[in-house]
């Protein structure tokens, strides 16, 4: 049993950092890189609206196909999956994708999608009607976590990704990067 009563110890543990000095509450180490790893066009069908829920638009957008091509993984986004959006007032759309890649040697790979996209309401509400907007009037930004079977895609799993969206029309572009 230690000797310092329960009470004290979140007030110990502050003064011990704080006589550790700066380095130990600044950054420890050089801020990661990003590696360019592929772009996936991901095709989509028109959204199935829900309608207001919880104070969120709620709507599901079928993911009809698409393709993926880049130095570290090339082949098809494969139809029948999809993304579960929740748009908040204010501009903020909660999404989350999950569907198939199936790569050019065959190997299906789940991938799942989550992430934010953030627009003044005027371009929430373009994109929610699938008008075609500039991709620097948002912030689209994902952290796809990936499922292959073992073999030569199994590197997938021991890597974080980001991505950033693009939404068109009919299809989402998005570059996946690998954080090093």
């Amino acid at each position: 049993m230690s000797s310092i009563p329960r009470i004290l110890k979140p007030a110990v543990a502050a003064a011990a950092v704080a006589a550790a000095g700066p380095a130990a509450i600044g950054q420890s180490a050089p801020a990661p890189t990003l590696t360019y790893a592929f772009s996936a066009r991901i095709d989509v069908a028109p959204p199935v609206e829900q309608g207001e829920i919880d104070g969120a638009r709620k709507r599901f957008i079928p993911i009809t196909g698409g393709t993926i091509a880049g130095p570290r993984l090339t082949g098809t986004v494969m139809p029948g999956g999809g993304d579960w959006q929740a748009i908040l007032p204010g501009g903020l759309a909660k999404v989350e994708a999950r569907y198939f890649l199936r790569a050019a040697d065959g190997t299906v790979i789940g991938i799942h999608n989550v992430g934010v996209r953030v627009a003044s309401p005027e371009v929430t509400e373009k994109l929610a009607r699938g008008e075609k907007v500039d991709p620097g009037s948002y912030y689209f930004r994902a952290t796809p976590v990936f499922d292959p079977p073992p073999g030569p895609h199994a590197w997938l799993r021991t890597k974080t990704f980001v991505g950033r969206g693009i939404r068109m029309p009919d299809h989402v572009v998005m570059d996946v990067y690998i954080v090093e």
